[in-house]
């Protein structure tokens, strides 16, 4: 074969095989935006993309409306998120739909360092088959530091408009809404759930919520309230604790969290069926949710990571110093009054309740 013609075909076979070695994959990934989704950003998206030269990951902020959108997609046969951002009763009702992808936890997931396996590693915060945990976050109560002469120290204090006047910011949901009200009421956080079964503690509930209905500022994304305390046009606000932390710790705004009845809450991942680059998302998986990123994550925002094997590994925050472990909201002197979602209940009711809320806020 003519030497030149020889190098010429070799050529075009090393140029094909780097081409396909580097074909470029643009994953849809979505979140929640803000602080949240940054942490994300740094601790699984640049290292992962930076190891896998082909891969772009593009953010989608609407993780907010992720089972409405995700159902709409599926309807219409059109699925174009690759990874879905779930708050844990979500991802059970989007399982139980169809809707998202069952994962094999021990083949799909990395084991822990000393090779535990990843179903024992996250042991009850696997609460589906469909969900791949990564944090424990809590929705709490921000208030402004500098207009109260005595400090709120309790939920009953957010309901006190005589003794702590101004708006409240919640949001736009039931829960922890009712929760919050029934604690406030005098029901103590072991007992929220077993009330709010029946039908008089769901009126209990709401009829607590009237007594604050015509001071609340309603908000549906994340990063509302933050603005609304920063701007002092409201006294306390609902608002996720990593939010919070963001506020206080690096942007240093006269705000303080109220812990006492923060409703912890699990997140997670849940893989979109018919997601257009599934092969490459359970490849991200792997990495993103093994011991070192969920520890990593933990320098950026204060949620704890829901493997065993990466809660020793916290430290500091990777920008400020600062030993994060006291900022989470797993941290016992954070725990004392806490309640925790129960996922099923909120599965199974939330339909119901969050057509009954609404009903609610349209009465005058």
């Amino acid at each position: 074969m003519n030497k030149i013609l020889t190098k010429t075909l070799l050529a075009t076979v090393a140029a094909g095989v780097v081409s396909i070695a580097h074909a470029e994959t643009t994953m849809v990934v979505v979140s929640w935006g803000g602080a949240y989704t940054k942490s994300q950003q740094r601790a699984y998206h640049e290292p992962y993309m930076a190891n896998n030269p082909g891969v772009t990951i593009v953010n989608d902020d609407s993780a907010s409306e992720g089972a409405s959108k995700l159902r709409a997609q599926v309807e219409a046969g059109n699925v174009t998120w690759d990874l879905l951002d779930a708050e844990a009763p979500n991802a059970i009702t989007l399982c139980d739909e169809g809707l998202v992808e069952e994962i094999d936890f021990d083949n799909d997931l990395a084991p822990a360092p000393d090779g535990t396996p990843a179903s024992v590693d996250f042991g009850k915060a696997l609460v589906s088959d469909c969900f791949i945990p990564q944090i424990a976050y809590s929705t709490t109560l921000g208030y402004r530091s500098d207009i109260f002469d005595v400090a709120p120290t309790k939920m009953a204090d957010v309901f006190d408009l005589e003794k702590f006047p101004g708006k409240r910011s919640l949001e736009k949901r039931p829960d922890p809404n009712l929760e919050w009200a029934l604690i406030a009421d005098g029901v103590a956080p072991e007992d929220v759930y077993e009330v709010l079964d029946t039908e008089e503690g769901v009126a209990r509930a709401f009829a607590k919520l009237d007594t604050i209905k015509d001071h609340v500022v309603w908000w549906t994304k994340g990063s509302q309230p933050m603005q609304l305390l920063a701007d002092g046009e409201v006294a306390f606000g609902s608002a996720y604790n990593g939010r919070l932390f963001e506020a206080i710790e690096v942007n240093k705004q006269p705000i303080k969290m109220l812990w006492d009845a923060q409703a912890i809450q699990l997140d997670g991942w849940v893989v979109p069926k018919g997601a257009p680059n599934k092969e490459e998302v359970m490849k991200y998986l792997r990495f993103a949710t093994d011991t070192q990123r969920l520890a990593d994550q933990a320098k950026y925002i204060s949620y704890g990571p829901l493997r065993a094997s990466s809660a020793p590994m916290v430290g500091k925050h990777a920008d400020l110093g600062i030993d994060m472990a006291p900022h989470m909201p797993t941290a016992p002197e954070n725990m004392e009054g806490a309640i925790f979602y129960d996922f099923e209940w909120w599965a199974d009711n939330k339909d119901d309740l969050a057509e009954r809320f609404e009903a609610w806020l349209a009465k005058g």
